[in-house]
């Protein structure tokens, strides 16, 4: 079982913006540890790896509501950050999942 990169900083652009509250954005890498959770427990099946790819995205789409009403939202820089961490992810654990298709159910 491999272990996640100790030195990698998840979503560490949208940590050092003042426009994303970090307790939301620890909400979001909450959603994503999920992942990474599995990954170092040893997993492979990209099927199953997928299911959780979906309930951390559909975690992060329900995150929106509470972006906006702290005026900040999931847009450009917060969605490319987010996909540059689930693409480090993947690479990290050699999972060979598209990063489209990793995040399939977002709707940001």
């Amino acid at each position: 079982m491999k272990a996640f990169d100790p030195n990698h900083k998840l979503l560490d652009e949208m940590y050092q913006d003042d426009y994303y509250p970090a307790f939301l954005v620890d909400k979001v890498k909450g959603e994503l540890q999920k992942v990474i959770d599995l990954l170092e427990s040893g997993e492979t099946d990209t099927e199953v790896i997928q299911e959780t790819l979906d309930e951390a995205v559909c975690g992060i789409n329900d995150l929106q509501k509470e972006f906006d009403e702290n005026d900040s939202e999931i847009e450009t820089a917060a969605r490319e950050c987010i996909a540059a961490a689930v693409a480090y992810i993947l690479e990290w654990f050699n999972i060979s999942i598209d990063t489209e298709e990793a995040l399939r159910e977002r709707d940001w």
